[in-house]
């Protein structure tokens, strides 16, 4: 078997996997075994991350709708039910916005939800 010589390649692999590590402290950032497996981890983390965030962005928005409702004497559960009884499709993100910035327009909606 022929004699492969790697160099630039291997170079390129390895420094580019210890620019990825930036920031990671100590070894993780200097020694390119640690780094490898430090990244591999970081990018597992951000991997779940983004799919944490999507949940914890809709619990956040619940518990600002549930917030805003309970000051007009409903529950969440009730109010979206109601909505999706009075065949009001409006998202949890655009409903916290409107108790946030719009209460007119939410108080309106709250109205029609009692009624």
């Amino acid at each position: 078997m022929t004699r492969t010589k790697r160099g630039n390649i291997a170079r390129k692999r390895r420094k580019s996997i210890l620019t990825a590590a930036k920031g990671f402290r100590g070894s993780h950032s200097k020694l390119f075994r640690i780094a490898n497996q430090q990244v591999m981890k970081s990018l597992q983390y951000s991997y779940i991350g983004r799919k944490r965030r999507k949940r914890e962005f809709r619990s956040l928005w619940i518990t600002r709708i549930n917030a805003a409702v309970r000051n007009h004497g409903l529950t969440y559960s009730s109010f979206i039910s109601e909505l999706k009884n009075h065949n009001i499709g409006l998202n949890r993100k655009m409903l916290c916005q409107m108790a946030i910035k719009d209460s007119e327009g939410f108080n309106k909606l709250i109205h029609i939800t009692k009624h």
